[in-house]
């Protein structure tokens, strides 16, 4: 693995594997360009959906064996996800800390709470039962298992090292519940990494997060 950080909240990971080639670069201050290529369509969906509504710049280029089944390379970018982002927040001087949103999609509600606390840590509820068997896409192309949505927040999360709650409310269609969950978390990264022009410290009474 090797990674560049510059000051200005941008990051580059890279990592390698026997079973996934994965480069991530993320600009935390961006306006929502985005390029990301997974070989799991649906999967490229949803994280162009993240940097979008989080208004990051975002390139996430995978390769992996997709020919077994996508989750090596939806679970290794996740990581390498969660990892651009710790290294673009740097010390954390000066951004709001906390973040949630509720997102809306159709008959789907979603909501995400984000603290960048340096302590990570995951909770994702609320999925009907049928998210645990349901695939999409696949026809062609490499299908996106859901059962696989807790484990994409909780590596995120524990590579970042931030608290991450992720919930549904309610919902039918999976596509809707995976895509509201992404935009939720997308949302809530936004505002929780925002500058907050009050704060010039580091936003923790500890001095450190």
């Amino acid at each position: 693995m090797s990674s560049i950080m510059t000051p200005n909240r941008i990051a580059r990971i890279e990592r390698t594997t026997k079973e996934s080639s994965i480069t991530v670069e993320l600009n935390l201050d961006g306006t929502g360009i985005v390029d990301v290529s997974t070989g799991v369509p649906f999967f490229d969906h949803m994280l162009t959906a993240l940097g979008t509504h989080a208004s990051f710049d975002l390139t996430v280029h995978a390769k992996g064996d997709i020919e077994i089944e996508a989750h090596h390379t939806v679970e290794d970018t996740a990581i390498v996800l969660g990892q651009a982002l710790a290294q673009a927040l740097g010390d954390k001087k000066g951004i709001r800390r906390f973040g949630d949103a509720f997102i809306p999609m159709d008959e789907t509600l979603a909501h995400a709470s984000v603290d960048v606390s340096g302590r990570p840590y995951c909770v994702h509820t609320g999925e009907p039962e049928h998210m645990l068997h349901a695939v999409i896409g696949g026809y062609p192309g490499t299908p996106y298992a859901t059962v696989i949505n807790r484990h994409v927040f909780e590596s995120i999360a524990s590579n970042a090292r931030i608290a991450l709650h992720v919930r549904v409310l309610y919902g039918r269609d999976q596509h809707h519940i995976t895509e509201a969950e992404f935009k939720a978390v997308a949302r809530a990264l936004r505002a929780a990494v925002e500058p907050d022009p009050r704060v010039s410290g580091v936003p923790s009474t500890k001095g450190s997060l």
